[in-house]
């Protein structure tokens, strides 16, 4: 439906018509999802992404212009990074008794466009509301797994959640020894939050961040799930945590500006 030569034209076009610098930019593929009406532009490198992106005014502006629903930019080199975060993470769960994300990283190697599955877990999950909250919950009702869910008091008050005792910045790091503690209480052998790595066993409870574990970012996951933002959190750890999706590619440096600036103006 949308070819190449036809996006690249249009980009230099806006460009032209906000004043934005004539740089060179090389798209190497187009996607389109017509179900869901995405369109994908996969450049060549990172720069080349930037050009696209145009600080988000020159996407903003192909998206109403070829009508579609959604437009988004990803580089050859955030694919080839994905693909081959996802080898290792099918290295890492055969044989563990989470062997039900395999038909899910598998979906993934093939992203974009996203076409997971149906997938039904079994295992019995713990799912603590930090930071992404709404796309844990998403996450586990989208897999089927039977799971329960608890959080800091009065953090996510338009969610239904378990409340527990906590400080602020366990939004953004979770504690793994007070959640290993509950799921055992709970009889879970999954814990699922925003845990700063993809997957680690604890006292034979599986540690899950599903997100850095498939590698899907933020600007992705409120599309899929939506986002719930938090009431309260540690500043010093916002930065902190911004910074390393960031630097991981997991957030969009607008984005992580966007938060930060938030809590900031909030917090005066």
């Amino acid at each position: 439906m949308f070819t190449v030569e036809e996006i690249q034209e249009l980009v230099r076009q806006v460009r032209r018509e906000h004043n934005l610098p004539e740089s060179p930019f090389r798209i190497d593929e187009v996607r389109y999802d017509k179900e869901n009406d995405k369109l994908f532009i996969i450049a060549h490198d990172r720069t080349d992404k930037s050009v696209v992106i145009g600080n988000s005014l020159v996407i903003g502006k192909l998206r109403e212009r070829l009508k579609v629903k959604q437009v988004t930019v990803y580089s050859n080199l955030d694919l080839a990074i994905k693909r081959r975060k996802l080898s290792e993470a099918e290295k890492l769960v055969k044989g563990t008794g989470l062997e039900f994300l395999l038909p899910i990283i598998e979906a993934e190697k093939r992203f974009p466009p996203r076409k997971w599955p149906s997938v039904k877990g079994s295992v019995k999950t713990l799912v603590f509301l930090s930071f992404n909250a709404r796309a844990l919950l998403g996450f586990a009702e989208k897999l089927s797994l039977p799971h329960g869910a608890v959080g800091i008091r009065y953090v996510f008050p338009k969610l239904d959640y378990e409340p527990v005792e906590g400080e602020p910045k366990e939004v953004l790091f979770p504690n793994e020894g007070k959640l290993v503690k509950l799921a055992r209480e709970r009889n879970a052998k999954l814990v699922l939050a925003d845990f700063p790595f993809g997957l680690r066993w604890r006292e034979g409870i599986a540690l899950l961040n599903p997100f850095r574990f498939l590698h899907i970012g933020f600007f992705e996951l409120k599309y899929l799930f939506g986002f719930e933002f938090p009431t309260m959190v540690d500043y010093d750890a916002l930065i902190r945590f911004v910074a390393e999706l960031t630097y991981e590619g997991l957030m969009e440096s607008t984005d992580g500006a966007n938060l930060i600036w938030r809590y900031w103006r909030r917090r005066r």
